[in-house]
């Protein structure tokens, strides 16, 4: 299967929006997509085989750290690859803004996931997330 990587264009958005569905994941409004793309459009990558969008990563930068948000691959095409492909695509691109580090978030009761970044280098840190909505 051949997957092609590219950057998110806004026709991708309703494909965009059924992959994260299909996996489980909240949708971004599209409110919250348009501020992320005036920032960072560059780091809003999409995945697709076969003509069709089948995985998704949106990246952002802040001049300081690079974050990896929202990486979903559509069930049907799990355990292909598809997911380590995007992320060292990212990646590529965080270096070439001059990033030095990259984080996540991996929820507490997703072993799965956090095994998948443990592979791709990323080690859990002590420190706790707050958050408050505006």
């Amino acid at each position: 299967m051949v997957v092609r990587i590219r950057q998110f264009g806004w026709d991708d958005y309703d494909a965009v929006t059924a992959v994260w569905a299909a996996a489980g994941r909240d949708v971004v409004p599209r409110a919250e997509l348009e501020a992320k793309l005036a920032r960072d459009p560059e780091l809003f990558l999409v995945a697709e085989a076969h003509g069709a969008v089948v995985a998704v990563v949106l990246g952002t930068y802040d001049g300081r750290r690079g974050w990896i948000l929202r990486l979903a691959v559509h069930p049907t095409h799990r355990r292909r690859g598809i997911a380590s492909r995007l992320v060292d695509e990212l990646e590529h691109r965080f270096r070439l803004l001059g990033c030095p580090r990259i984080n996540l978030l991996v929820l507490p009761d997703n072993a799965a996931g956090l095994r998948f970044w443990q592979a791709l280098g990323y080690l859990p840190a002590p420190d706790v997330l707050c958050s408050k909505p505006l």
